[in-house]
């Protein structure tokens, strides 16, 4: 028996990458073919992009991934809301608790993973960050100090087990006691460990890419606000060339001067753009719960911890950041969607996806761009409409 053709769907729109008209044609979930052609009727079109990739997601649309509250059924409706933004692959991320809530939560996330085809198609892994982290205010972070402690591997080994395997990343403080062994057990069993929420010196921070760390988390962030101007964790990962940098640009936890000066340190394919949202993304301004503490989040979209003076998350989602990374740093869409796609991809070895190639998987953003400020259209995965905005389609 013939077996029936896989239908063909076609998509246009303006390459971000060459800033031409161009025709995508898609089968089986795969992009087939990429040809540009001639708008003679000089239609309007929007832009196309890969679907963002973004590396850590805490929580989405009011389901907190660490939450006490977490049930089956969330993780599929935070996904329905991440697509509407324009992420197509993310890492759902777990932050310090209790041994057994990240347990809890880590099997809640696995189990409702397991043979729903459209997150096994977004979620490559978890990535959990902490609990062996600095326990001094300010590298802390928002993180609660009671579940701060010392690395395990074999604490670890439970978290992976209870997340059937699936826990990608791991950040920690290369300074605490037991890092380091920690650190080159993850980096054998294929595990990424990256440097965040801490202390470090260069010596330390050295040592902790000689035994395999190569991500520098949310660098600039999870840091005291008053550091030695000579001697912090900030110079020696932007120094090492083995280490690839997060950066969160919400225009809230960066200036735009360090966006700057980290672009041009690192060049533009060693940066990952990143969110770090929390929950309360999309939500209204107000004053909420996050890990036990009080959080205003501002009008402007600013999460802050007033008793610790810090920021708790982000509430701005990745395309935020694109936009940020245009007006802030003057680069070009394809250097900011590439920091929020095709970099974040090659990171994880996730080699199917992040561009707009032949044979790559049909994860793909159609939006307008207006004064730097992309507008999420449509988003597919694997050649799927998995979100259509259905007004204001034209500026």
């Amino acid at each position: 028996m013939k077996k029936e053709e896989e239908p063909v769907i076609s998509i246009e729109g303006i390459n971000f990458e060459t800033g031409k008209p161009v025709r995508l044609e898609i089968a089986g979930g795969n992009i087939v073919s990429v040809n540009e052609f001639i708008n003679t009727d000089n239609n309007y079109l929007p832009w196309i992009a890969p679907g963002l990739i973004d590396n850590q997601i805490n929580g989405y649309a009011n389901i907190d991934f660490s939450g006490d509250g977490l049930s089956s059924g969330d993780l599929f409706k935070s996904a329905k809301a991440i697509w509407s933004d324009g992420v197509t692959t993310f890492i759902p991320t777990l932050i310090t608790n209790s041994r057994e809530n990240l347990i809890r939560n880590f099997r809640i996330l696995a189990d409702e993973l397991e043979g729903n085809k459209q997150l096994e198609l977004s979620i490559p892994g978890f990535h959990l960050e902490g609990p062996y982290i600095s326990e001094s205010d300010g590298y802390r972070g928002c993180h609660p100090l009671e579940f701060v402690r010392k690395p395990s591997w074999e604490e670890f080994t439970e978290f992976q087990d209870a997340a059937c395997g699936k826990i990608i990343q791991l950040t920690l403080a290369p300074e605490t006691e037991g890092a380091m062994d920690l650190i080159r057990k993850c980096t054998e069993n294929g595990i990424v460990s990256a440097v965040g929420h801490s202390n470090a010196s260069a010596g330390q921070i050295k040592m902790a890419g000689d035994n395999g760390a190569s991500l520098s988390t949310h660098l600039g962030n999870g840091c005291a606000n008053l550091i030695n101007r000579h001697n912090n964790p900030i110079w020696p990962q932007l120094a090492d060339e083995r280490f690839t940098i997060s950066v969160i640009a919400d225009g809230h936890h960066l200036t735009p001067e360090e966006l700057i000066v980290f672009r041009k340190v690192k060049g533009p394919d060693k940066i990952i753009l990143t969110s770090d949202v929390i929950f309360l993304a999309g939500m209204a301004a107000g004053r909420y719960k996050f890990l036990g503490a009080d959080v205003t989040l501002t009008p402007e979209g600013m999460l802050i911890n007033a008793d610790l003076n810090i920021l708790a998350g982000a509430s701005f989602p990745l395309i935020t950041g694109v936009g940020n990374l245009l007006k802030f740093t003057g680069c070009s869409l394809y250097e900011a969607v590439n920091m929020a796609s095709s970099n974040v991809a090659k990171f994880y070895n996730l080699n199917d996806r992040g561009t707009l190639a032949p044979g790559k998987r049909a994860d793909i953003i159609i939006f307008n761009l207006s004064d730097s400020k992309p507008e999420i259209l449509k988003t597919y995965l694997s050649g799927n409409l998995v979100y259509q905005k259905t007004q204001n389609l034209k500026p």
